[in-house]
């Protein structure tokens, strides 16, 4: 049994890459709950638009709280760089996909995700095990 467990459980050792997987499972929870509100509703793709920033939000902040527990100390910082990866991960999958011309806002929207996981990275160095 302890073979199987070894072998089937991972776990990524890296507090910031193991945020951004959080982040962007909260981000993927998120939108296919937007999603479901659009096809349920008589919602429109144009009054989504506070919906899915807050949905960013809640993704960033869960990302620095992981992010912040799985690191030895500091968890502002290492859920501050997750943050702002976060931010410019999906502005780059914006650009791309989308092909929107990135603006000056953007760089408050990534210093915005920065600060919300930053602040999920106090609360989750409080949380680490010890």
């Amino acid at each position: 049994m302890y073979l199987i467990r070894r072998l089937f459980s991972w776990r990524i050792s890296s507090p910031v890459l193991s945020g951004l997987c959080r982040a962007f499972l909260w981000m993927l929870l998120g939108a296919m709950v937007l999603s479901l509100l659009l096809w349920g509703s008589g919602l429109e793709e144009q009054d989504l638009t506070m919906y899915t920033y807050i949905v960013h939000g809640i993704a960033a902040a869960f990302g620095g709280l992981t992010a912040g527990r799985r690191a030895p100390g500091k968890g502002w910082y290492h859920g501050g760089i997750t943050g702002a990866l976060y931010g410019i991960i999906v502005l780059l999958i914006g650009f791309l996909a989308l092909d929107s011309a990135p603006a000056g806002i953007d760089c408050l929207w990534v210093l915005a995700a920065a600060g919300i996981a930053a602040f999920g990275g106090i609360f989750g160095v409080n949380l680490h095990k010890s």
